[in-house]
């Protein structure tokens, strides 16, 4: 198997070679970027298998970077790490509602880094694999959702869905009438390790909700437990 092609986006020199060094110890390539827009030129013309993004960059910040890369098909499914000194739950969901998949603060352990990223290639390649072999599609409702393609249609119309909305909406829509706590819908698509906030689910499952339209009303809320899909 290749060697996982990193992109650094960073325009502190000294955490830029910090973490370039951490990634090769770990076997990973490293490519670095200054800003946002150089990042997305090394986007354009070179194979990244993840991107860590700082959030604070002179130009265009990490959350409009993010979110063109998540408007591109070409690397839309590119799992993205916010690497921030902003440790406020605000700034934290932010990244991830417009589609970030991890976060970690500075100051960071490049161990914990390496581990976090390792996590969400792992996931990415996991996701991959299966879509390879998924051939079964939901149908609930007005919505089809094409597991192996990751794509979702409402009423025979294609929707727009981060990687995140769109697996909970897979998560929902396999057992609908099925209760999922806050905590059991992050585990199922983020992994027992992974620390994001009850409040963070409840942004994606807004999200989730307006995009849907007409739809929205089938992600349900059960108070004090957590979301199901109406059967």
């Amino acid at each position: 198997m290749s060697r996982p092609n990193i992109l650094i986006v960073e325009d502190d020199s000294d955490i830029q070679q910090l973490v370039t060094y951490n990634l090769i110890k770990a076997g990973m390539h490293a490519i670095c970027a200054d800003n946002g827009a150089d990042a997305l030129n090394v986007l354009e013309r070179e194979q990244v298998d993840a991107v860590i993004l700082d959030l604070m960059l002179p130009g265009e910040d990490g959350l409009e970077i993010c979110r063109a890369i998540r408007e591109n098909e070409r690397t839309r499914r590119i799992p993205v790490i916010m690497l921030t000194a902003r440790s406020e739950e605000d700034d934290i969901v932010a990244g991830l509602e417009i589609g970030a998949d991890d976060y970690v603060t500075k100051p960071f352990s490049p161990k914990v880094l390496v581990a976090r990223l390792q996590a969400v290639l792992r996931r990415n390649l996991d996701e991959q694999q299966e879509g390879e072999f998924a051939t079964d599609t939901i149908v609930i409702h007005p919505i089809t959702i094409h597991p192996g393609r990751h794509e979702v249609f409402l009423e025979g119309v294609p929707i727009q869905l981060t990687g995140t909305e769109f697996a909970i909406l897979h998560v929902l829509a396999r057992k609908a009438g099925w209760v999922f706590t806050r905590q059991q819908i992050i585990d199922h698509i983020r992994g027992y390790e992974y620390l994001i906030t009850p409040r963070a689910v409840d942004v994606q499952i807004f999200g989730l909700r307006k995009k849907l339209g007409s739809a929205g009303h089938l992600v349900q809320t059960v108070r004090g437990i957590g979301y199901r899909m109406k059967e």
